[in-house]
């Protein structure tokens, strides 16, 4: 009794402690405690030192842009107060001359002031010879004169002055405060509104720059001076913000993006007031967080080499417990593939897991028997199917190459002719038309049916070819045999008096293609087919309802019917 106790606790206890539940405890113990906590600690680190680094540049960023902002507001300042001064002027008839004369503030991020009047050249400028030059073309201007304040322009190259800039215009008003027409514009120096973002610059992994619409770089700290007026290398940068700014309604944020072949980026941006220049910074995460990276890098080969070994120890110790197991299930289900249906696993071999796919294996073995002759008479019953035309009863092509190859092959050895009749429905399609496909597929199976009693009369074998033509292989037949068979198909056709009101015989008719030939080691099967396709070409331009063997191309005389 105490036996029987002590067996029930031992099966409990090796139910509980399975191959799947030692193999847990065994990494529990081993490897989840030692890395993981090392490797988190480092995760958070990164994303605190990446969280960091994006907060100080945001911080930079928004200085610039205010800084930006200063620039363009002054900008403004300067245009208004030309345009009152320019205003002023034309009362004493002089406005150019008042103009330059009041242009005397050093201000480095305005290169010069020109006045541009209604027809779109410039009328006065603070640089000598220019006046006169056309600008009618420039977008700038017509913004400046709808909005009625002022605009910046994208990248454009100064007709000027022959240098990279982009222009700030502003409409030009009379003393009255009313609308000229005229436009007064400055041009921006790039380089100074370059100089303002020097402290982005100079840091690993960080790129700021200042683009237009249509990302040209219009300023940049000295480390990325040479990007100075040149498109953005990466193409999906610029259409990413616009995507942002659409989905945020802000003209500034921080978003996460992903270059084609490249790592994530940070990206911070924001556009400056009056223009679509957009003040973007972008950090490459890898490149900023590269020492700590070095250091989970270490955690993972650390973490990699003691999940090996902790592999390698349950190798050894499962040895006995799996792959006996396994070895034995493979070598029976290899015993069943050599169709060994009486081997079956034994149960006192296996431990307690494999005992479900041992009943499997031996379940599967006694239906295997059963299965295969079902398999092998549902095999019979296809091929069967797969050779029968559905519509006329007789093989399909399918059968008929069979049947073919194999009569080939006799005739080639009793050295014997074959012979083969290509039959084709005259004006089939016009049946169809004129009384529709169900009434077609009931003419070929009267057809069909019609082929087989003379083919069962004649020791032949019928088959439906394609669509409305059908054959007739003639074993052991000469042409003049063949011939006459393929009157008699024809007459017999004629006797079903089947209607036809678009042909001319008013009935269902047939042309029939005659061929024979001797096999022989240098032909082919498939030139027998030919040439009754020849035949058959033949028998439809000679006028239909005839048969003609192959050779022969001239219409045939007048037939007597067979059938009386």
């Amino acid at each position: 009794m105490s036996r029987n106790s002590y067996n029930r606790r031992k099966m409990k206890l090796k139910r509980l402690f399975g191959i799947r539940g030692r193999l847990v405890l065994l990494a529990l113990i081993l490897v989840v405690p030692l890395m993981l906590e090392r490797a988190r600690s480092l995760e958070d680190a990164r994303a605190k030192q990446i969280a960091a680094t994006s907060r100080e540049y945001k911080a930079l960023a928004d200085h610039t842009v205010d800084t930006q902002r200063q620039v363009i507001s002054s900008v403004e300042a300067v245009l208004k107060s030309s345009s009152y001064i320019y205003a002023l002027g034309s009362e004493v008839s002089q406005p150019c001359m008042v103009m330059r004369a009041s242009f005397r503030v050093d201000l480095p991020w305005i290169r010069s002031l020109s006045v541009v009047d209604r027809t779109g050249r410039i009328q006065c400028s603070t640089l000598p010879g220019i006046t006169g030059i056309d600008l009618n073309d420039r977008m700038y201007l017509r913004k400046a004169l709808v909005s009625r304040s002022l605009v910046l322009s994208d990248y454009v190259f100064s007709r000027a002055t022959h240098q990279p800039t982009i222009m700030a215009a502003y409409p030009l008003k009379t003393a009255g405060h009313e609308r000229s027409g005229a436009v007064i514009v400055a041009a921006v120096n790039l380089r100074w509104m370059s100089s303002v973002m020097n402290d982005l610059g100079g840091r690993p992994g960080v790129t700021a720059l200042l683009i237009d619409s249509n990302g040209v770089v219009l300023a940049a700290p000295d480390d990325l001076a040479s990007t100075l007026a040149h498109p953005l290398a990466d193409k999906t940068l610029l259409p990413a913000i616009v995507a942002h700014e659409a989905a945020s309604g802000a003209q500034s944020g921080s978003f996460i993006h992903r270059p084609v072949n490249d790592g994530k980026r940070t990206v911070s941006f924001a556009r400056l007031p009056g223009s679509n220049a957009r003040l973007v910074v972008s950090i490459d995460e890898a490149m900023v967080s590269a020492g700590i990276n070095r250091e989970i890098r270490l955690a993972y080969i650390q973490l990699a080499f003691v999940c090996l070994l902790v592999l390698l120890g349950a190798l050894l110790v499962v040895e006995g417990l799996i792959m006996r197991p396994i070895q034995i299930l493979a070598g029976i289900a290899q015993k069943l593939g050599r169709g060994e249906r009486d081997v079956r696993a034994a149960r006192h071999e296996l431990p307690t897991e494999f005992m479900p796919l041992a009943r499997a294996f031996n379940t599967m073995a006694a239906q295997l028997t059963t299965r295969e002759s079902e398999l092998l008479a549902s095999n019979n019953r296809l091929s069967v199917i797969a050779t029968i035309d559905t519509v006329s009863g007789l093989a399909n092509r399918r059968g008929f190459q069979s049947r073919l190859d194999f009569e080939w092959h006799k005739a080639d050895q009793t050295a014997t002719e074959l012979a083969l009749l290509m039959v084709d429905v005259d004006h089939f399609k016009l049946y169809n038309d004129n009384y529709g496909h169900l009434e077609g597929d009931a003419c070929l199976a009267r057809l069909g049916e019609t082929l087989a009693g003379i083919a069962a009369r004649t020791t032949g074998f019928a088959a439906r070819y394609g669509g409305e033509e059908f054959c007739v292989l003639l074993p052991d037949t000469d042409t003049a045999r063949a011939m006459e068979i393929g009157e008699m198909i024809r007459d017999a056709v004629r006797g079903l008096a089947i209607p036809h009101r678009a042909s001319a015989a008013q009935n269902v008719t047939l042309s029939v293609g005659v061929a024979v030939t001797r096999p022989n080691p240098t032909m082919q099967a498939d030139d027998l087919i030919e040439a009754a396709d020849a035949a058959l070409y033949a028998a439809k331009a000679a006028g239909r309802d005839c048969v003609i063997p192959h050779g022969r191309h001239e219409p045939p005389a007048a037939r007597v019917s067979l059938a009386g």
